[in-house]
């Protein structure tokens, strides 16, 4: 979850430096120390520590950081990422970010819209505008066109994201 809250807005590169700069703090450290430890890391120290000292804090209280049983719990594939995004004692988690840590964590199905896979189904007129989902009326209309996309082509919806990012980076990181 943490590198998710790292990636949102941010380059995945970004993300993993900031993961190995805060490694040993997330368990416990402060957000004095997290901020401190992404200065000249991250693009956002303050706000980034700032939602990992108050989603771990919730976590604990909530469902003693044991999340997985806590969203598996939760059946309805889109309740479980609307839960996700709606809960206020988690900080930092749009749909993208959603999608990305449910998919991170084994649930299949959610697609990761990023600027890079938006660009890439723009050109190739799967959807008419590459600007990043801001509602979630305009993500779940959006996975959709991705979903017919990868059936057409015969790759796994959840690889899909994947392969149409690499194309526009150059390369893949996990």
């Amino acid at each position: 979850m943490v590198f998710c809250f790292f990636t949102g807005g941010c380059s995945a590169r970004m993300g993993l430096r900031s993961i190995e700069a805060v490694r040993d703090l997330i368990g416990d450290g402060s957000h004095e120390e997290l901020t401190q430890a992404l200065l000249g890391v991250h693009r956002y120290p303050n706000a980034r520590s700032r939602y990992i000292v108050a989603s771990r804090d919730f976590l604990t209280s909530d469902c003693e950081m044991r999340l997985k049983k806590r969203i598996g719990g939760i059946r309805d594939h889109l309740e479980r990422r609307d839960w996700l995004v709606k809960e206020k004692g988690i900080k930092g988690l749009g749909y993208k970010e959603a999608s990305h840590f449910l998919r991170n964590i084994g649930f299949s199905g959610y697609a990761i819209l990023d600027k890079h896979v938006l660009n890439c189904l723009f050109e190739l007129k799967i959807i008419d505008d590459p600007k990043p989902p801001n509602t979630r009326t305009r993500y779940l209309s959006t996975e959709p066109e991705l979903k017919g996309f990868s059936e057409q082509l015969g790759i796994d919806f959840d690889e899909m994201d994947l392969v149409l990012w690499s194309i526009k980076t150059g390369e893949i990181l996990k």
